[in-house]
């Protein structure tokens, strides 16, 4: 049975508008008990206006409830309108209990609201916000004090300040958050530009080498040109060959590779399809058994697309050996007419990442996006991970 990964905690499964509901009963249920004697009391915290418990009341209370819950739900389409309906809520129930002022308790189901607003919503919508949750304390304040009725000032100024605070952490959360999606977009940007270097690097190796090998061929053809034109033709074409995959990889690959900035990566080695069996059984011999499999007919391919799927399957068995946590993967190579397609599949748990060889699954894309090829790497619906490249292969070598 596949390992999966652990569930989130409470705190995150539990929705905005489930968390308004829970507040909005929990200050409903501490209200009523606040009206009894509770153990070791001599009176209750308050006394219970008439209203309380009659039919007014209770419609009131349904009304009120309603508008509380029906604002969680609406806190993601319809932040300053949830935000409303949270505090006509809570003027609504406090008409009930005859108090002189709004409490901290009715009020806690719109400073929920107010928190995931500012943690959620543009900041000109968090700050319009804040500014109705607290301008209807004062505004309630103004009301009972220009009809001469008792005030409890102190007690809406705590529920103010609180108010603010909880806007505050709201605020803070959301500039978190923004922080931390611009530090990974900066990352993966990094990442994909270390990744071209790294692409360029190797590309220069593979056209070195092929320039070696043009040298040399001219070299022998001039020197047989004389004496045996049949020997220097063969060269000349060997020449011609080599010169003209080596501008084929080339086109592809630098149109599409961007003006970096030169400077990382340290010693490239060069590497092909050809290392496959010797990687497979390295890493067999580490722990994790890499079983190839190659269907179709094996051909020499273009210097770019050979250095590129080796770099595609050493990094996903990396992946496999550090974060999988499996004792086995499958590499499998399909030489087909027009494309090579690869595919890395495992058993583990189920997740791609980075590792030490490159940069994870946003340099494999990046390097098969460069080749005008297709990528895909998830988890398998029956565990496991998979990762599936398929490379177009130039018309010379089909």
């Amino acid at each position: 049975m596949p390992a999966t990964s652990p569930p989130p905690p409470l705190v995150k499964r539990v929705s905005p508008a489930g968390w308004t509901a829970i507040v909005w009963c929990a200050s409903v249920l501490f209200t009523l008990l606040t009206t009894f004697r509770l153990p070791g009391e001599m009176m209750p915290a308050q006394w219970p206006a008439a209203q309380l418990y009659r039919w007014d009341g209770l419609v009131f209370l349904l009304l009120s409830t309603a508008m509380a819950i029906q604002g969680g739900r609406l806190l993601h389409r319809r932040p300053l309108l949830a935000t409303a309906l949270t505090i006509l809520a809570a003027v609504f129930e406090t008409i009930t209990l005859g108090v002189a002022g709004l409490p901290m308790a009715q009020y806690l189901a719109t400073m929920v609201a107010l928190y995931f607003v500012a943690a959620t919503h543009p900041r000109r919508t968090a700050l319009i916000a804040l500014a109705m949750a607290v301008g209807t304390l004062i505004a309630y304040i103004a009301i009972r004090m220009l009809h001469n009725w008792i005030v409890s000032t102190s007690a809406e100024l705590a529920v103010a300040l609180v108010t603010v605070i909880v806007w505050l952490l709201g605020s803070s959360a959301h500039q978190s958050r923004v922080h931390a999606e611009r530090l990974s977009a900066e990352h993966a940007d990094r990442a994909v530009t270390a990744e071209r270097l790294r692409i360029a690097r190797e590309m220069h190796d593979t056209v070195a080498h092929s320039i070696g090998i043009i040298a040399l061929q001219a070299g022998a053809a001039s020197r047989v040109a004389t004496a045996h034109p049949e020997a220097a033709m063969t060269a000349m074409r060997a020449v011609e060959n080599e010169g003209r995959q080596t501008l084929a990889g080339l086109r592809r690959m630098l149109v599409a590779l961007r003006a970096a900035d030169a400077g990382q990566d340290p010693e490239l080695a060069p590497a092909g399809l050809a290392d496959v069996d010797r990687m497979a059984a390295t890493t067999t011999a580490a722990g994790v058994r890499v079983e190839v499999r190659r269907l179709g007919e094996a051909r020499r391919l273009p210097p770019d697309i050979d250095l590129s799927a080796f770099r595609i399957i050493q990094e996903s068995v990396t992946n496999v050996v550090r974060h999988a946590g499996t004792r086995a993967c499958r590499v499998t190579l399909d030489y087909r007419d027009d494309e090579l397609a690869l595919e890395i599949t495992d058993d583990g748990l189920g997740r791609g990442s980075s590792s030490d060889t490159g940069f994870g699954l946003a340099g494999m894309r990046e390097r098969v996006a460069l080749l005008h090829g297709e990528f895909t790497a998830a988890p398998r619906p029956e565990g496991g991970f998979r990762v599936t490249a398929r490379l177009p292969l130039p018309v010379a070598v089909r």
